[in-house]
């Protein structure tokens, strides 16, 4: 089961699998698209989220905490002459896996208003000894990605119509109208490649995290095309749970891979809302 797990890995899995945080979260981030549903989507004045909101997660593998994680929406900005919003996710493991092994990985995304397409996306990893900062720059008017890792261009990818990275990814969801039995998609791409991103909506279900009741809709992201851990993990799937209302808040996130069970619960959510 191990044979193709990093060396470091097959001595120690319990170790390695605390690097799997930030696939987790973001593996399950990346399909939550809807191309069918863009003329529906919330305008500015009516959207679920606004600058100055922060979502705090709690992270644990069976019963142990291990890390925590946040997605902000910070000031819009002007980027390049376009009214941009400005996403961030953070994850980082806590004191404990820190003496294990050590995680502190930082997302940033630029979309434009209200999240039709990304304009920038940068992420910066630090994760055990693997340093790796990475930048994408979304050339619409060429239409194609231009890849950098550290400072470097490397690739480049066409883009598609509506093409979002995959933090982008989670805040378009939240603009969609949600209904059981739904399949919906939309092209995603982290600058290497570009491919479609798939959801089911499985269900709405009443569910309690950290004790509290929500009611909720079930999510079932598709993974044929994640990569990392659920690449060579058969059977791999992730459930999202989000609230039923116009929030679209994920107050849950569960996995399954070949290196066990995650679990992602939503703990803290501050809001900022015009008017309120």
């Amino acid at each position: 089961m191990t044979a193709f797990l990093p060396r470091a890995a097959r001595h120690r899995p319990h170790l390695w699998r605390l690097a799997t945080f930030r696939r987790v979260l973001l593996t399950a981030l990346l399909p939550l698209l809807a191309g069918p549903f863009a003329a529906s989507a919330a305008s500015p004045e009516s959207s679920p989220f606004y600058p100055g909101e922060t979502l705090v997660f709690s992270f644990y593998w069976s019963v142990i905490p291990t890390g925590s994680g946040r997605l902000e929406v910070l000031p819009i900005e002007d980027l390049d002459g376009t009214w941009a919003y400005h996403f961030r996710m953070t994850t980082r493991t806590n004191a404990f896996a820190d003496l294990f092994y050590k995680v502190r990985d930082r997302f940033d995304t630029w979309t434009d208003v209200p999240v039709r397409r990304t304009l920038l996306y940068r992420k910066k990893q630090r994760e055990g000894g693997t340093r790796r900062d990475i930048e994408v720059i979304f050339d619409w008017r060429l239409k194609e990605t231009c890849y950098f890792k550290s400072g470097r261009l490397r690739r480049k990818a066409v883009l598609r119509p509506g093409t979002l990275d995959p933090v982008a990814a989670f805040f378009w969801v939240r603009h969609l109208p949600l209904k059981a039995g739904r399949t919906v998609t939309r092209p995603i791409t982290d600058g290497k490649r570009v491919f479609t991103g798939r959801v089911r909506v499985v269900r709405r279900e009443k569910i309690r995290v950290a004790g509290r009741p929500y009611d909720t809709f079930l999510l079932v992201p598709e993974l044929t095309h994640a990569g990392g851990v659920f690449e060579k993990s058969p059977g791999a799937r992730i459930r999202i749970w989000v609230t039923a209302d116009h929030r679209r808040l994920p107050v849950m996130i569960k996995s399954k891979v070949i290196v066990g069970s995650f679990r992602a619960e939503l703990v803290e959510a501050e809001s900022v809302i015009p008017g309120r």
